[in-house]
């Protein structure tokens, strides 16, 4: 399985972006989520969703700020991100996974990052 992320960007607090992750490979009835790493911090969790979309999970530093879907496909899973503020900046990664866990341990594959700039 390859992951591409993209959709990261520079934004002023307060505006939106949707990064957006492409599987390749067998993603059948897997979970996608996504990560993040600020500058000199651990990558942290931020949210993931079951293969039909019927589960998600937030971290709660972005309930209800940010919207995690997928795609008709399955292969893609997007993060809508809106009220942006300072503090999402990081670069964010997706990975794959077999449940909605927020333990990075637990994601079997990663994509390679997209970076998110959100300036005061």
């Amino acid at each position: 399985v390859q992951l591409q992320a993209s959709g990261g960007g520079s934004v002023q607090a307060g505006g939106s972006l949707r990064l957006s992750c492409t599987a390749s490979g067998r993603t059948f009835d897997r979970a996608m989520g996504w990560f993040r790493q600020a500058p000199g911090k651990e990558r942290e969790f931020v949210a993931a969703i079951t293969w039909g979309g019927g589960t998600t999970r937030y971290a709660d530093s972005v309930k209800g700020r940010f919207t995690i879907y997928r795609g008709n496909s399955g292969n893609t899973a997007y993060l809508q991100m809106n009220s942006l503020k300072p503090e999402d900046t990081a670069v964010y990664y997706c990975a794959v996974g077999s449940s909605v866990a927020t333990t990075q341990s637990l994601y079997d594959y990663w994509g390679q990052g997209t970076l998110v700039t959100v300036s005061s």
